[in-house]
């Protein structure tokens, strides 16, 4: 992605940087200020991107020819930009890890300039994917041991969102995605039935049914709701059981509109009654978490879900109250002090126990589990990135600790995370020396 994928102001405030000789080294933190509406939880995702993106940071030729030709900035600035390059540390909560305010889950040390530059690409990719994976943990926590696919790649809000909210549902429980990149790209396995242009191009849907399971005789599902749902599904007990002398099966069966819950019920009376008792049923259509916690209370027989556009837009949700911050500089602790945007000073660490969470000063010793990790140092890896099912592994695991209160769909009382006196301290040192001049 191009360097330039960034706002004005930090090209802006980058030439003042260089005209001034400020190159110290900055330390700024990303942390969500608070939770959405009825969320208990979010869920860290989006390091491995920003890694990506840190690694392979740099000007191109075009890009610097353009901003010379601009007429913004200085010719010395635009050529202090070729060589520039990330040269700085992070830490990083490892990706599937819960969270809660106030609680950083990176940390960038590094030159001013480098720590400045990357902001907007670091809020840009752990935003969305943090917002993605905790929509999808909520999903899967209300269907737990169902078939939950990721649908929402027609209607993401571009390319890299309908491949990253993939990646981010694989990684907190869903079982697959119909996005083939992401299948090639990560391995995550690959969903997929049929379009309802497809029935329309037959003349029969029987016929359409048929062609379709002998182009597919080990993964055929067949979508029934284009005309009639319940006859389809009786067009389909003779067809499967004369498929059957072929040796060809069909797996299952997906309704995509109207009443999920009745049209299940009918159409799983209608299988049985056809000695079709193996044939699954998949939903889709505009579900989320409160849909499909709503067909599993009503004991619904579906034994799937595609979830969709609500989840891969974050529709109830779609933004996180985030920030990347400077929390010191020159080897100063700083703080922002904004009304309703105060900041807590210098690093820090966040130690889990189980007590709650403790947001304290980088290196205080304290008893817990330690989540912010060293994960880059003078802008390298120290060590290759997890595969994506060692990490989906990982969340699971830490989704599974969460107390029960807050794996509920409605607002729980909030998750304590304390902030230690030794941090406190710092801020009302910060507070005593900081003008106003």
């Amino acid at each position: 992605m191009s360097v330039l994928l960034t706002d004005l102001y930090q090209l802006t405030m980058l030439q003042v940087y260089h005209d001034r000789g400020m190159n110290g080294t900055a330390v700024f933190e990303f942390f969500v200020r608070k939770m959405p509406e009825n969320r208990n939880f979010l869920v860290a995702a989006g390091l491995e991107q920003v890694l990506d993106y840190l690694e392979t940071l740099r000007f191109t030729g075009a890009e610097l020819d353009w901003l010379a030709g601009c007429g913004r900035f200085s010719e010395a600035f635009v050529d202090s930009l070729a060589g520039l390059r990330f040269t700085g540390d992070v830490a990083a909560m490892p990706e599937g890890t819960p969270f809660f305010p106030d609680e950083p889950i990176l940390r960038v040390v590094a030159p001013l300039p480098q720590a400045q530059l990357v902001e907007t690409r670091i809020i840009n990719l752990l935003q969305f994917q943090v917002m993605v994976a905790s929509k999808a943990a909520r999903v899967r926590l209300a269907a737990p041991r169902r078939l939950l696919v990721d649908f929402g790649l027609r209607r993401a809000h571009g390319a890299e969102a309908g491949l990253l909210s993939a990646r981010a549902s694989y990684m907190v429980g869903f079982d697959g995605t119909s996005n083939v990149l992401a299948g090639m790209q990560w391995g995550i396995p690959l969903y997929g039935t049929m379009a309802h242009s497809y029935i329309q191009a037959h003349d029969s849907e029987t016929e359409a049914f048929e062609d379709f399971a002998r182009s597919h005789p080990t993964a055929s599902t067949m979508l029934i709701d284009t005309y009639d749902t319940e006859a389809a599904a009786r067009k389909l007990v003779p067809l499967a059981h004369r498929l059957a002398a072929d040796g060809i099966a069909i797996n299952a069966v997906r309704i995509d509109s109207g009443d999920l819950a009745a049209h299940a019920r009918n159409v799983r009376q209608i299988l049985d009654d056809g000695r079709l008792e193996a044939v699954k049923i998949f939903a889709s259509g505009n579900l989320d978490e409160y849909r499909v916690h709503d067909l599993m209370t009503a004991h619904a027989p579906i034994d799937g879900f595609g979830v969709g556009t609500r989840m891969n837009t974050s529709a109830d949700k779609p933004y996180l109250d985030c920030a990347y911050k400077l929390q010191e500089y020159a080897g100063v602790a700083r703080r922002k002090r904004s009304e309703g945007k105060a900041t807590w000073p210098g690093r820090k660490q966040v130690v889990r126990s189980l007590d709650g969470d403790l947001l304290t000063r980088a290196g205080e010793v304290t008893a817990g589990q330690a989540l912010l990790q060293d994960v880059m140092r003078n802008g390298r890896r120290l060590q290759a990135s997890p595969a994506l099912e060692q990490v989906r592994k990982h969340a699971q695991e830490e989704l599974g600790r969460l107390p029960e209160a807050l794996r509920a769909l409605t607002a729980a009382p909030p998750y304590p995370v304390a902030v230690s006196e030794t941090l406190r301290a710092l801020a009302r040192e910060v507070d005593s020396r900081t003008t106003m001049d």
